[in-house]
């Protein structure tokens, strides 16, 4: 799963900055994709929370608003464009290992006999200690490292997977390669959402479009190599004969260090302005915005005044105490995020308590609802079609691969509904929840193989539709003083719940349509409270 924004820390010197523009021109050549959404206007004169800002910092606030002004005003550029592509590789990595881990249980299970929960298991429980460990790591040593290590860990311990001797060797690499996972959009989103316009907000919901093609990758490279290489049954299985999830851990390992070179070697990212302002560098913060400015071909108007004015404006009112810069105050920060005094201020107002605790039972029961169902599908779609009468290898990953095909199109159609007035993040997400549950609960009724795929693909592209709301709306809902704490609150119990899953597949069995409904369930409880959210983020700018 993938978590909310948490703060950037790392700093790029000013003295490397335009050192680092000329090679970027010559480094990245991605074609710019076509904008998919009308730009909605941007209130940047009134925030989410004017009504509720006590607990906001009014300093920060201002000089968010003057780099907010700043990024509108440079625009949608190259800069912004490119990292469309490379924090899309985070969601891309996001949806792909989760979707490996259930791929891996038909021919794992043949040749080790074990209960195939536990790999599920284990890779809920390495995502929570990534989650955990990326978000107060970044706060220590920067963003930078985050958002390349991830994708590094993933793979090398994904390659190491391939080469397991057994079931115990397997789950401790998955839950090993998923700490790697669970650091992916912690940091990615913060860093897409902080380096694009407001107007352009959107597009995080549009980011989601990697997180589909994540799982289609997953399933096209696993149906010629499971079908080809794979044991029929676990009643004669032994390794040689059953290479084939070996050979594709071998492969998804390779792609995400692929991946990890574009990030590390051909793509410098700057610092996030944000970052760098509300750690006193505000020069720094102006260089980068600056930085961005040239490599996009035009200039911002941007000057360091404009954002020490704010400072001034503010010592007529109250004095300001300084913050330490050092890596022991760092990791006072960043675990103080999670003390009384941030958590309160969460719930400081009726109306922020009650939006704070809706978005945590919400990201509590999709955890729940999403692996327990999207982690086992092949696994659901083996035993059905046993059923049926076509649960061949073959057929199993065929229907896989259509399932992915079929959800692409679900982060572009919510990137068009979270801007349509009657709907925006709140409706879309309510109503794509509900649609998903009621998918699951048709499925049941399936009694052919036909039908029972059919169902599947209309949750495929509302599931994708529900996520790639989720991942956006979650971050614009928290005042940006506290978004740390609440980024952590959703995460923690988003993951945690995760890991019940694989508990209530070993007790509720497999075999049987109990998990379907348990998942069901909780998606249709969770879009119905999606739609008492008391905000609505859409046309509000991101501080």
């Amino acid at each position: 799963m993938a978590t909310p924004v948490l703060p950037p820390v790392a700093v790029t010197p000013v003295s490397s900055l335009e050192k680092h523009e000329d090679a970027d021109k010559e480094k990245v050549a991605f074609d710019e994709p076509p904008v998919v959404a009308n730009v909605i206007p941007v209130d940047h004169g009134k925030d989410l929370y004017d009504e509720d800002d006590a607990s906001v910092d009014p300093v920060y606030k201002a000089k968010a608003n003057v780099l907010g002004d700043a990024f509108q005003e440079i625009g949608m550029g190259r800069y912004q464009w490119y990292l469309f592509y490379l924090t899309g590789f985070g969601w891309f990595s996001d949806n792909l290992w989760p979707v490996v881990t259930g791929l891996l249980l038909p021919p794992t299970i043949n040749e080790f006999g074990y209960q195939g929960a536990w790999l599920k298991f284990a890779q809920a429980l390495g995502s929570l200690v990534g989650c955990a460990f990326w978000g107060v790591s970044s706060d220590i040593w920067g963003r930078r490292w985050a958002f390349n290590l991830t994708l590094f860990i993933t793979g090398v311990f994904a390659m190491a997977a391939g080469a397991s001797p057994n079931a115990v060797a397997l789950c401790s690499l998955v839950a090993a390669w998923s700490v790697g996972v669970g650091g992916n959009l912690p940091v990615d989103s913060a860093v897409f959402l902080e380096f694009i316009p407001p107007s352009h907000q959107y597009l995080l919901t549009v980011l989601s479009i990697w997180w589909a093609f994540g799982q289609l990758v997953g399933s096209l490279v696993a149906w010629p190599l499971f079908a080809k290489f794979s044991c029929a049954s676990a009643a004669d299985c032994p390794r040689e004969s059953n290479q084939g999830w070996r050979y594709f851990l071998y492969a998804m390992g390779g792609l995400m260090t692929l991946l990890f070179f574009l990030r590390f070697a051909v793509f410098h990212l700057h610092e996030s302005p944000k970052f760098l302002m509300g750690r006193g560098r505000d020069a720094e913060a102006v260089e980068v915005v600056r930085a961005v400015a040239r490599f996009n071909g035009t200039e911002s108007s941007l000057t360091l005044d404009m954002l020490q004015n704010c400072e001034r404006l503010a010592r007529k009112d109250r004095a300001r105490k300084e913050k330490g810069t050092g890596v022991r105050a760092r990791l006072a920060r960043a675990l103080s995020t999670m003390s009384g005094g941030h958590v309160k201020a969460l719930f400081a107002t009726p109306k922020l308590a009650f939006s704070t605790t809706i978005l945590i039972i919400i990201w509590a029961l999709i955890g729940l609802a999403f692996p327990l169902y999207n982690g086992f599908i092949p696994l659901f779609l083996a035993t059905r079609g046993a059923d049926f009468g076509d649960g061949s290898i073959n057929i199993t990953y065929r229907n896989q691969v259509i399932l992915s095909v079929v959800g692409l199109p679900g982060a572009l159609i919510a990137g068009w509904m979270v801007d349509l007035p009657y709907l925006g993040r709140k409706g879309t997400l309510a109503t794509s929840t509900i649609i998903t549950g009621v998918f699951l609960f048709a499925a049941t009724t399936a009694r052919s193989s036909n039908a029972l795929l059919g169902w599947n693909c209309g949750y495929s592209v509302t599931s994708n539709i529900m996520y790639g709301v989720l991942y956006a709306i979650s971050p614009e809902l928290f005042p940006a003083k506290d978004r740390g704490t609440g980024s952590a609150l959703v995460s923690s119990a988003n993951h945690l719940f995760g890991a019940l899953a694989p508990i209530v597949a070993i007790y509720a069995n497999l075999s049987t349509s109990v998990p379907i409904y348990v998942a069901g369930a909780c998606f249709i409880v969770g879009g119905l409270l999606a739609f008492l959210l008391p905000f609505e983020p859409r046309g509000k700018a991101s501080i």
